[in-house]
């Protein structure tokens, strides 16, 4: 893409003027291509693979989304950060997940991957145990 020059003859000023602006142009497509490859590199930074997930497989959903559907539950930063297992129904997109969701659950079943983690089984013999209240200065906390 660019200027052709036709004839070379008595139009030097065009000349000049179109190799000026094919010098110009070349300059412009070498910036454009090293602030793209910057941006390329900074962008890359803060992003992670994307966990691959199959049918079948165990995942926790983020209650990011499900506030309104926790009324009732105790104080917002004391709420689990993801709740139960759930089955992934389907593959939508390769960011986006099909669960089985039980119908108390009122959000839409896709999800988008960074909404949810994969669920690993407790390791056998390991308890879940709230720790004990203590008692301090004759008072229990």
């Amino acid at each position: 893409m660019g200027f052709e020059l036709r004839k070379k003859g008595k139009f030097e000023e065009a000349n000049k003027f179109v190799e000026r602006m094919q010098e110009i142009q070349g300059e412009a497509k070498v910036a454009l291509s090293k602030v793209q490859e910057d941006m390329k590199k900074y962008a890359d930074k803060h992003r992670k693979e994307v966990e691959e997930y199959r049918v079948g497989d165990l995942v926790l959903l983020s209650t990011k989304n499900l506030k309104y559907q926790m009324v009732g539950r105790r104080m917002e930063k004391l709420t689990e950060r993801f709740v139960r297992p759930y089955k992934v129904k389907s593959i939508v997109l390769t960011n986006a997940i099909e669960l089985e969701l039980p119908s108390t659950v009122r959000i839409h079943p896709v999800v988008n991957v960074s909404r949810v983690r994969r669920y690993t089984s407790q390791v056998e013999g390991q308890k879940k145990e709230m720790p004990q209240s203590m008692v301090i200065e004759g008072e229990e906390e």
